[in-house]
């Protein structure tokens, strides 16, 4: 770690906000892709989160994987798991940050991730919740497993790029972040009509 170039610090840090995005979707996916590459020696994990790595980790990570991607199809359930998630997801959010803030000291690189780390998921997080019961509001929850199917295909898209080419991730977020304030503002920024001049009265 001593040895890291400036290069070698940015892409860690930015696949630690690229992760951290991805958990405002998935909140454990991330921990899983993290493990896996933090195991397979992809990246080196900060001082104090070796453990996300260990086998019993993984295997946890694995399982919580499975059971909220099948809990999330489930209409209703999916908004017991919104709730419950405010919590996890920007704790999830500060593990990955942080983990990857490897030329740093534990202390700091926790608060860092939590700062950074735990407010991207938070953010990411807050806006899936409010699509999902927009969705469940306009159409009867019918669309809700289906958007869910979308963001399990986004965030597993996101965590793989997130490894593989971090800086492409983070373009990645914000071409999506971009697109979707452009639809909300197009959705409820309606242009004002235009002004028409007065009618001339009629000649005498």
């Amino acid at each position: 770690m001593d040895g890291m170039s400036t290069w070698q610090i940015a892409t860690y840090a930015a696949a630690g906000i690229a992760l951290a995005a991805c958990a405002g979707m998935r909140a454990f996916l991330p921990l899983l892709v993290l493990g896996i590459a933090g195991r397979l020696g992809r990246f080196e994990l900060a001082q104090g989160y070796g453990w996300l790595s260990s086998t019993p980790a993984l295997i946890l990570f694995g399982v919580a994987v499975v059971a909220e991607t099948v809990a999330d199809k489930i209409p209703i359930v999916d908004h017991a798991l919104d709730t419950v998630h405010l919590i996890i997801k920007p704790a999830v959010g500060t593990l990955v940050a942080a983990a990857l803030f490897v030329n740093l000291p534990p202390l700091p690189a926790t608060v860092l991730g939590l700062v950074i780390g735990g407010g991207v998921a938070t953010g990411v997080g807050l806006a899936k919740a409010k699509v999902r019961v927009l969705s469940s509001l306009t159409t009867g929850t019918v669309l809700n497993p289906f958007l869910s199917f979308f963001e399990d295909l986004g965030s597993t898209v996101i965590a793989a790029v997130a490894v593989l080419a971090p800086f492409l991730a983070l373009i990645f977020i914000a071409a999506i972040i971009g697109y979707g304030f452009h639809r909300l503002h197009r959705r409820w920024v309606r242009p004002a009509p235009p002004m028409h001049p007065p009618a001339s009265p009629p000649a005498a």
